[in-house]
């Protein structure tokens, strides 16, 4: 497996990636219309040097998205194929995506979990600071994380 950066011309495929994975934990097909444009990737996002993908035989695995300017950023997505889950694609996107944060100048990540997500963003060093309002389903609330980079 490979890690490197998103391409433009991948969107559309990250999307379909980003909306499997979502469904994967047993949402109906109501949820997941209701995530659809919050779960879509713009050929911007994929450019520019802040979504991180990994990659095995030309398949891709998973991806990230980093967001925000120093000093205080985002994962902004974070997403692994159904069959990949559990093969330490997630842990070496996600840090991946810290490594490059401090590298930029970031000493803090926020990140809005999946209520599924939560145990693996805290093993891998967040912590839970309070929770944040779905973008996609009114009413419905996130966890909210803090990554300390420093």
């Amino acid at each position: 497996m490979q890690l490197r950066p998103g391409r433009p011309e991948e969107a559309a495929e990250l999307t379909g990636l980003a909306l499997r994975s979502k469904a994967h934990w047993g949402y109906d097909e109501a949820f997941m219309a209701a995530c659809r444009d919050e779960l879509t990737v713009s050929p911007g996002d994929a450019a520019g040097g802040r979504t991180a993908v990994a990659e095995e035989g030309g398949r891709l695995l998973g991806f990230t998205t980093l967001s925000g300017e120093p000093p205080e950023g985002a994962l902004g997505m974070m997403f692994v194929e159904p069959d990949a889950i559990g093969r330490g694609v997630g842990r070496q996107l996600f840090e991946h995506t810290a490594a490059q944060a401090r590298r930029l100048g970031f000493v803090r990540l926020l990140i809005d979990a999946d209520p599924h997500a939560e145990a693996f963003y805290a093993a891998m060093g967040a912590v839970r600071i309070g929770v944040a309002p779905s973008g996609s389903v009114p009413g419905r609330e996130l966890p909210l994380l803090e990554l300390d980079l420093r």
